[in-house]
């Protein structure tokens, strides 16, 4: 007897290894990026500036005085919004003197300059997002479907769709590298940290960008095990 997917229903899918080793990459690099922040988050900085204060200094010494700056619930929230030229800055950084928080809002200070700039990866990113967003809803529903009326063409979308979702992912990936070393470098240039601290900021940044990683890691993963289920029926179907 065979399940949706193809693959026996009382006997072991083994393409279900791929998800697990996503999941797992996963939950290394958010528990990574953690355990870094929490440790440098405890390493006051030598000037003693806030997270909000290094991100203004910074915004104001790149002549981009347009983006406000504001508190956002949660820790590691920090995000920037170009639409609105709006730097969030979550609790666990805006009004702390960490290395940790100054990196954090630096990082993001990093996207601000990419927005003010013209950075076409960012750009084309915001392009391509609502696109990406629809493709997500749909695509699941497709090869849902597609499984359960046997209708391989609409697996086949299906499986499009999933794969244009995840694109966004990979774009992501040089946007948030090139916003830290942004970062690293404003940071070292106007000489806001020493180079112990740098050093520190240096650490956390990489442990946040590992996490885009794999989340990318993990979802081609996923697109991998669609496209073996669909050859799989294809090849039983010979």
């Amino acid at each position: 007897m065979y399940g949706y997917y193809g693959y026996p229903m009382y006997g072991y899918d083994w393409t279900y290894i791929l998800v697990l080793i996503g999941a797992v990459i996963s939950m290394l690099a958010s528990y990574n990026v953690k355990a870094t922040f929490e440790k440098f988050a405890k390493v006051q900085s030598f000037s003693g500036l806030t997270g909000a204060q290094a991100a203004q200094m910074i915004l104001e010494r790149n002549g981009i005085n347009n983006v406000r700056i504001q508190g956002i619930a949660g820790s590691l929230t920090d995000n920037y919004v170009p639409s609105k030229k709006i730097l969030n800055l979550s609790q666990s950084t805006i009004n702390s003197t960490s290395i940790a928080a100054i990196g954090v809002a630096a990082h993001e200070c990093g996207h601000a300059i990419q927005d003010a700039k013209g950075y076409q990866p960012l750009v084309l990113t915001r392009t391509i997002s609502p696109m990406c967003a629809i493709a997500s809803k749909i695509s699941i529903p497709l090869i849902f479907f597609g499984l359960i009326v046997s209708m391989t063409p609409l697996i086949k979308i299906g499986i499009i769709a999933f794969a244009v979702a995840i694109s966004v992912q990979l774009l992501t990936l040089p946007v948030e590298f090139d916003a830290s070393k942004r970062a690293v470098q404003t940071l070292a240039e106007y000489g806001m940290v020493t180079d112990q601290e740098l050093s520190g900021i240096k650490s956390v940044l990489s442990a946040a960008a590992l996490t885009y990683v794999a989340a990318a890691a993990s979802s081609i993963l996923q697109l991998l095990r669609l496209l073996m289920i669909v050859r799989g029926r294809e090849n039983r179907r010979r």
